[in-house]
């Protein structure tokens, strides 16, 4: 089965395509020559998740997945949420967005967060969707140079390491991606059996 990951993010690309049974061809939006940049524009993940699909889905009638990921940090009422990405504004910077994080908790005990991920699956006419949500706590300061967004200052619960201080197995074991695509891939596995 061929199928489309409407993403650009290599590093989100690789770490999918490690978990995927080898019937399952994943197709980046650069396999597909899709140039075009779509933006994020919904209030919700669920709400970017299908925009992205949708998008796919309606101008290269191809099946596809796509997803959006958020940090939800308890004390800043699930913030940056939606606009993970963009916090520290744009163009996205992952090293701003972390020294933003940081500045705006500097004052907070209260270090819980979650890493959120949902995907949205377009395939043969149907649409459905998968969560996966890694709870952890928010670091005083980068660990690591592994992994790639916030993963320097998220320690996910029952670990002494960050997401960037373990390897892409152990953190796909656990991560809130790994966990939405374990999801999805059971659904594929039973679609196509």
């Amino acid at each position: 089965m061929k199928l489309v990951f409407a993403t650009n993010n290599i590093n989100k690309l690789k770490e999918v395509q490690e978990m995927l049974p080898n019937s399952i061809t994943l197709v980046s939006l650069k396999d597909i020559n899709c140039e075009e940049e779509i933006d994020e524009t919904e209030t919700t993940l669920q709400g970017n998740a299908i925009l992205k699909a949708n998008y796919i889905t309606d101008n290269y009638q191809l099946n596809c997945f796509a997803d959006d990921t958020g940090l939800e940090v308890a004390a800043l009422d699930g913030k940056p949420g939606v606009y993970s990405a963009r916090f520290a504004g744009e163009p996205t910077n992952a090293e701003k967005n972390m020294e933003k994080l940081l500045y705006e908790m500097a004052s907070f005990t209260d270090r819980n967060a979650q890493f959120r991920t949902v995907i949205c699956l377009n395939l043969d006419g149907n649409q459905y969707y998968f969560e996966g949500i890694c709870k952890g706590t928010i670091l005083m300061q980068p660990q690591g140079n592994k992994g790639f967004g916030y993963d320097p200052i998220f320690q996910p619960n029952g670990f002494e390491k960050s997401f960037a201080e373990m390897s892409s197995e152990d953190k796909n074991r656990i991560s809130h991606r790994g966990l939405a695509i374990e999801k999805l891939v059971a659904f594929l596995r039973d679609y196509v059996a």
